[in-house]
């Protein structure tokens, strides 16, 4: 067999007039990076979807085939690749940590654009604002969603449900302040409230009773685990009003 049939694969993907599947077309992109000549093949009616699919006993599409051995879907071939697979079930991190390095991004960023350098104490505390108010956007998206996951392990939650609801605008509102400035009043009692409470109900979960949860911290979606990393969201609003509080 030469080589260039080695590298040759043929690629069944939707193409319709109203829908192109996602999933073809990053089919398609790996097998290119992976350097193979793909030969093309659109299904391009619901007929043809559901003919291909009855021949060769697959539930979906895009299916791909590599020296007529059929492969499989997009996560298949990933695998194929020695590629990794994300499994939407597994715990992580990456969405806090994600988060917290844009939101650092932006404070060094706005730093340099008032103060023309990026290094500065107004800095910290613009990381730390622009945190809080984009955890609260996170949590906002799905509001039913955080209050469920977040009554898992909120001590005073639990005791008063509508705190549920309440945190996330209660967070977004003390974040908002603290980037202006403004209302230090107002900003400081909230963040130290829901700030304390949490930081309590976050260290019994997980250091005292241990529990093994998922922190409602970045919205009712996620699967980022409670521990350290959520501690630091309370930790960070403690800190920032205590900061207000003592200038």
């Amino acid at each position: 067999m030469s080589n260039a049939e080695a590298k040759t694969a043929t690629l069944y993907r939707m193409v319709m007039q109203k829908h192109i599947c996602p999933y073809g077309l990053k089919a398609k992109n790996l097998l290119h990076h992976q350097g193979y000549v793909v030969e093309d093949k659109w299904l391009t009616n619901r007929e043809q979807v559901d003919a291909f699919k009855t021949e060769h006993k697959v539930k979906t599409t895009p299916q791909t085939f590599i020296n007529g051995e059929r492969i499989g879907g997009y996560d298949d071939l990933r695998r194929y690749f020695g590629k990794k697979v994300r499994d939407p079930k597994e715990a992580t991190y990456q969405p806090v940590l994600t988060l917290f390095i844009i939101t650092a991004l932006m404070a060094l960023a706005t730093s340099y654009a008032f103060f023309s350098t990026v290094f500065t104490l107004r800095a910290l505390g613009l990381f730390i604002s622009f945190s809080m108010t984009v955890l609260a956007l996170l949590k906002l998206q799905n509001l039913e969603g955080f209050s469920t996951m977040f009554l898992n392990y909120d001590l005073f939650a639990k005791r008063w449900v509508p705190y549920s609801y309440i945190y996330p605008f209660a967070e977004a509102l003390a974040g908002i302040l603290m980037i202006a400035g403004v209302f230090s009043w107002i900003s400081i009692p909230v963040a130290l409230f829901i700030g304390v409470i949490g930081a309590i109900s976050v260290f019994k979960a997980v250091y005292i009773d241990k529990r093994e949860l998922k922190c409602a911290c970045v919205g009712g979606d996620s699967n980022v685990p409670l521990g350290f990393v959520s501690l630091t969201e309370n930790l960070m609003m403690i800190g920032m009003a205590l900061a207000m509080w003592l200038m």
